[in-house]
């Protein structure tokens, strides 16, 4: 799970780059604009991969506190 959350992510910061430097959108250009099903969803999976990666900075955290003991 945390490699799928981590690859999704990617995607939405490359798709984020691509909007703040060329003003294209790959996910709405492929997948049939912003509003259309497909994009949301997309766009919705991202954003729960980005959540999930937030464990990640706890759990890595934690094990180095582990590890440190």
């Amino acid at each position: 799970m945390d490699t799928f959350a981590l690859i999704l992510s990617i995607i939405g910061a490359l798709n984020w780059g691509l909007v703040g430097i060329f003003r294209f959108d790959l996910v709405a250009w492929l997948f049939g604009g912003q509003t259309a099903t497909v994009s949301r969803i997309i766009y919705t999976l991202v954003g729960l991969a980005g959540l999930w990666c937030i464990s990640l900075l706890f759990r890595r955290h934690a094990l180095t506190s582990a590890e440190d003991a």
